[in-house]
């Protein structure tokens, strides 16, 4: 919570937090695992946000992360109508040891179609969260203004 508050103290408005915690979240659910930090970077770069307060709640939902990649993987195939593959993560990494080109072929529409459910999904929790948090946000700010008001 440091960061955010130094933000608030810092002059960013709690708009731009609110948008910054909320892209963390969603893009830390990204359902390509090993793939967050780096789009967390890269869209913090061309949105010039915070970094820190980004990577932060990024790092709070990867118990999250690691459960939804198989929901949006199975949402994605009941999106695009195919059947339902069968896999678990240590076979998943035995393939992947054994013939990492197999294993992008074999699970290449798999991470496509978690992905695709991603696209639908995150928009809609990313503004949910923006409109949780402004207010939040705002109040949090107004007290610490409040506190480092000096009377003369």
């Amino acid at each position: 919570m440091t960061p955010v508050l130094n933000q608030l103290t810092g002059g960013i408005a709690p708009t731009k937090i609110a948008w910054t915690i909320a892209l963390g979240v969603v893009l830390g659910i990204f359902p390509i695992l090993g793939t967050t930090s780096a789009f967390c970077f890269l869209v913090g770069w061309l949105f010039r946000l915070n970094q820190p307060v980004l990577h932060v709640f990024r790092m709070l939902v990867y118990p999250l992360h690691l459960v939804l990649i198989l929901v949006f993987i199975r949402m994605g195939e009941r999106l695009y109508g195919v059947p339902l593959i069968s896999f678990s993560i240590p076979q998943m990494v035995v393939k992947f040891q054994q013939n990492p080109m197999k294993f992008f072929s074999d699970f290449g529409m798999a991470a496509w179609h978690g992905v695709s459910a991603w696209l639908l999904i995150a928009p809609i929790v990313a503004i949910l969260i923006k409109l949780l948090a402004t207010p939040l946000l705002t109040r949090l700010a107004a007290r610490l203004e409040k506190r480092t008001v000096v009377m003369p």
